[in-house]
């Protein structure tokens, strides 16, 4: 990524969280997300690298679970944002201003990485999930959460998939249409992708 994609996102970060899905303000989306990551999870408390988590809010949802969290945004403004959140909700979580193609992380350090929609912004997915799974201990995770959008941005789920088959054996994918994870109903493609080896 670039000073460019670093600016962009730096000027979303103060209505960033006004998404429903962002800011997991509302009760009923917050809870929908929080069903969803933790039947994901390993037992609490497992190392999970939250890679362009944007303000933050899965990682402290994560944190709140129980979980050792880092996480990683190429955004400054959303850094002190997630920041922020951490320390309003007093958990640990720690933040890193960093590129999500290349965290930084320890190798083999993690028994999770987790990724919202980050993935189809990559210039390179397939150089993006080497560095991502090469973050994974042996029985790691890769959670990640896409979609095609109304716009025409994002990476359907095939395509993701595909991605993901051509670097772990395991790649399984569940639509994501409920309309509590959203903040109400969705007409495009969005999607869970689960690879466990």
């Amino acid at each position: 990524m670039t000073d460019d994609a670093a600016a962009v996102w730096d000027a979303q970060a103060a209505d960033f969280d006004d998404a429903p899905d962002h800011g997991l303000r509302d009760a009923v989306v917050r809870r929908a997300w929080e069903r969803l990551l933790v039947a994901q999870m390993p037992s609490a408390p497992a190392a999970i690298a939250d890679l362009g988590c944007g303000t933050g809010s899965l990682a402290v949802l994560m944190a709140s679970a129980g979980h050792s969290v880092v996480g990683v945004d190429i955004a400054p403004r959303m850094i002190a944002a997630a920041r922020a959140k951490a320390s309003a909700a007093a958990v640990d979580a720690r933040f890193l201003v960093a590129d999500a193609a290349a965290p930084g992380l320890a190798r083999h350090g993690f028994d999770v990485v987790l990724a919202r929609h980050v993935l189809w912004a990559m210039p390179d997915v397939d150089a993006a999930l080497a560095e991502w799974i090469a973050l994974l201990r042996s029985d790691g995770r890769l959670v990640l959460i896409e979609g095609r959008w109304h716009t025409g941005a994002g990476l359907r789920a095939s395509d993701a998939e595909e991605a993901v088959r051509r670097h772990r054996e395991e790649a399984a994918v569940a639509s994501l249409d409920d309309a509590d994870l959203w903040g109400g109903p969705i007409s495009d493609e969005r999607y869970l992708l689960v690879s466990r080896r």
